[in-house]
């Protein structure tokens, strides 16, 4: 039995590894094709009458430690100067606008439907308002050069700015002026946190000479969100400064202090580092869709019941995203389409407490919003015509 498992554990990932490998040429996201593997492995141990532990659990922690990887392999892709600033500030609107917009029209529609307070209706709103990083940036790969960079900071800054609003709101019994300035002490403190780690562990990956370097660093950064998360500061914020950071060295060397840390030696380590964090990213996130395509029952994506929502919801995200995209002065054709919903909005919807759940926002209607923008976002990019250099 244990061989067998090992056996089909090593196929499914090296189907994903092809699934990845190919969408530069297939145009499909291979989040789509590992949820439907996931789901044809779920029908196949029902045929055969194979009995399985319950992995639901396993999914959260999976998720967290990939949202970790993805942010972090993001932001290690980012530029940060002068040139980069306008880019920068459309990205951060595209991330933090539509989801204001979306999330106070669908609020307002559950609520005035009777399935809620506002409030509430707000805690479940906002996990399909997010962007996911953990499709988006493995799906933009071959676009131009300024697409993908807006796509990866856009869809970090949507996951960062998502998960701030939805804690900030399900931790708060009431929203007054101290609630927002205890929320503005926590963005303080974890600024101050994450630049004193952020230099610690950019010493440490200078300094270590162990052959075994990379693993306890991740294993720092994966520690260190987690502690975060114990004391409910965002720790989103510390992963991002820390990618930025390490992967902006040459950017940095104008200040006198970077010059101790010996940029240009910590420069071919943090290339290193980056090679493994794409790696193990490649991993948990493979392992994630798989595990959450098994777990979906036919029923939930066949549920009429929630498909009209779906659907409505996927008009309204693309609705508001070309409004978007007009503002900011970017090209519809291809950004419009690269929204999708995914691990974020997964791990967000299991966050939701059940005192706060509405009957409408159950797992079939997220089910169906992430596979139909999965699906947009396909015919999106195979129908795009412009030139991706």
């Amino acid at each position: 039995m244990t061989i067998t498992v090992i056996i089909a554990f090593c196929l499914l990932l090296l189907i994903a590894y092809l699934f990845d490998f190919t969408s530069s040429k297939t145009k499909i996201p291979p989040v789509i094709l590992l949820l439907l593997l996931g789901w044809v492995v779920r029908q196949l141990t029902g045929l055969f009458g194979l009995s399985l532990p319950d992995f639901s659990p396993v999914l959260p922690v999976l998720g967290t430690i990939g949202l970790i990887l993805i942010v972090l392999e993001g932001s290690l892709e980012l530029e940060l100067n002068a040139s980069k600033s306008g880019l920068i500030a459309k990205s951060f609107l595209g991330a933090l606008a539509p989801m204001f917009a979306l999330a106070f029209i669908l609020a307002y529609a559950f609520h005035m439907l009777g399935y809620g307070s506002l409030k509430d209706g707000l805690i479940n709103a906002i996990p399909l308002c997010v962007i996911s990083s953990a499709i988006a940036i493995p799906s933009v790969r071959n676009l131009s050069a300024p697409n993908r960079e807006f796509v990866i900071y856009e869809s970090s800054l949507s996951d960062i700015f998502g998960v701030l609003l939805f804690n900030f709101l399900a931790l708060n019994d009431t929203i007054d002026k101290f609630s927002v300035g205890n929320f503005a002490l926590e963005l303080l403190i974890i600024t101050v946190v994450s630049f004193i780690a952020t230099i610690g562990l950019s010493l440490l990956l200078s300094k270590i000479e162990h052959h075994i370097k990379f693993v306890p660093i991740i294993l720092l950064v994966v520690l260190i969100y987690a502690v975060s998360k114990l004391y409910h500061l965002p720790g989103l914020i510390f992963i991002l400064i820390f990618g930025l950071f390490i992967g902006n060295l040459e950017e940095l060397k104008r200040f006198q202090w970077i010059n101790k840390l010996k940029p240009d030696e910590l420069s071919k380590e943090v290339t290193k580092f980056k090679e493994l964090t794409i790696e193990g990213a490649f991993l948990v996130r493979s392992l994630f869709f798989l595990l959450f395509g098994f777990l979906i029952e036919t029923a939930e994506v066949l549920n009429t019941d929630t498909l009209f929502w779906a659907v409505g919801i996927v008009l309204l995200i693309t609705l508001l995203r070309a409004v978007q995209l007009k503002v900011s002065r970017l090209p519809l054709q291809p950004l419009l389409f690269v929204a999708p919903r995914g691990l974020i909005t997964i791990l967000l919807f299991l966050s939701i407490e059940p005192a706060h759940t509405l009957e409408i926002v159950n797992k079939s209607l997220i089910v169906q919003v992430i596979l139909l923008s999965a699906v947009l976002m396909m015919v999106g990019l195979m129908t795009n015509k412009t030139r991706n250099i």
